[in-house]
């Protein structure tokens, strides 16, 4: 290996990838598991060929800024604003059901009250990857689908950072609520600037130079990663920074132009997601994340139900329900953040981020087999 981890590391993941991949179109398997197989042979739990695996997850997090990006692109503000206020009742809803049902497992295998509570919260998150990933771009199929998923996404990723705030005050002994309440101040604020400065400043500019395509590449990358940096600073997230940096210039004509010139860099990012999920997997602790991994068996089920609740058709439902029967990339955040802090063992930590691999891997098999999405190996499931 050369001297720079950062080439290595784009080596292994793409030459690795094009052959795992190549082995996995032929066996009629999803190109996400070739990844995370690909993450799993390369790290700890095999030939062990990474000297340092954050450097693939610290990059591919951009990815995911990207990915949020470019859906908050197709998505028109009024119509996401009906959808968060209609699925409200379906996302705190399953998030208590699941932090339940987690809190139950946690105390039957032995887990303090407490512990099993952060088990049980990070439950009831769905990954934002996984979801909107295998989510086709049509807009046949993605229009109701797609607002859904997204303002349930959304939703989720709000509740998650306010528990990530919970967690903190709790360890450092400090009132959260506080800032609890100023993360829910900033996300209408910073979603009022975004609109303010792409009518006023951005789609102008992009207006007088559309003609220079390099410029309205640069142009939207810098959009995306200044509103996802603002995003951090005040205190939501980088992703939900970035995507309401899509959703202000969804109503501009020059939307469709930017996501269609964006997405190769995006899949760039997301492949080393995906190599990154597969290199934290440690397989001689794959028996203790059995009993969390199948409770997660009731979230699709628990989705469903709830949808069609509110009105949503059964065929949906189910659908949904199984594009979001996975935990997420909070989930792992908060087992870390929670172990650091130390209100949770190593044991509850390790048991949330297997957990949460586990179901990424199982999630995203059974959607790809059984939907529509970008990457089906089907014919008559590929949609994009």
């Amino acid at each position: 290996m050369s001297q720079d981890p950062i080439v290595d590391t784009i080596f292994l993941v793409f030459t690795g990838a094009a052959v795992l991949a190549t082995l996995a179109l032929a066996a009629r398997q999803s190109l996400l598991l070739a990844y995370i197989a690909l993450g799993v042979l390369f790290g700890p739990s095999g030939i062990d060929l990474m000297e340092d695996t954050a450097i693939a997850s610290d990059i591919a997090h951009i990815g995911i800024m990207f990915l949020l990006f470019l859906l908050g692109l197709d998505l028109n503000p009024k119509e996401l604003m009906q959808s968060v206020r209609r699925t409200t009742l379906v996302t705190l809803g399953s998030a208590f059901i699941l932090a339940i049902a987690g809190l139950g497992v946690g105390l039957a295998v032995g887990f303090s009250p407490l512990e099993s509570l952060v088990l049980g919260g990070t439950m009831g998150f769905s990954s934002t990857i996984i979801g909107l990933k295998l989510l086709p771009t049509t807009v046949l199929h993605h229009q109701r689908m797609g607002e859904i998923i997204i303002s349930i996404l959304l939703l989720q990723d709000l509740i998650a950072i306010a528990m990530l705030l919970l967690l903190r005050g709790a360890a450092t002994g400090d009132a959260p609520w506080t800032d609890v309440a100023l993360m829910l101040l900033m996300l209408p604020t910073l979603a009022l600037f975004a609109a303010l400065c792409a009518r006023f400043l951005l789609i102008p500019l992009i207006k007088r130079f559309d003609t220079i395509r390099e410029y309205v590449f640069l142009v939207a990358i810098g959009w995306c990663m200044g509103m996802a940096e603002l995003g951090g600073v005040v205190g939501l997230s980088h992703e939900i920074g970035a995507f309401i940096a899509g959703v202000a210039l969804a109503s501009s004509p020059i939307a469709v132009y930017i996501a269609a010139n964006l997405r190769p860099l995006r899949d760039f990012f997301l492949v080393l997601f995906f190599f990154s999920i597969g290199v934290q997997f440690e397989l001689g602790m794959l028996t203790d994340v059995l009993l969390p991994g199948a409770t997660l068996a009731l979230k699709p089920i628990i989705f469903h139900w709830l949808l069609t609740r509110i009105g949503d058709p059964v065929q949906r439902s189910t659908e949904i329900g199984y594009r979001l029967g996975q935990m997420s990339e909070f989930s792992m955040l908060i087992g870390t953040l929670a172990l650091q802090l130390s209100v949770i063992g190593a044991r509850v930590s390790y048991t949330i981020q297997l957990a949460t691999i586990l179901t990424f891997v199982v999630s995203s098999y059974l959607v790809v087999k059984r939907f529509p999405t970008p990457i089906a190996v089907s014919d008559d499931l590929r949609r994009d």
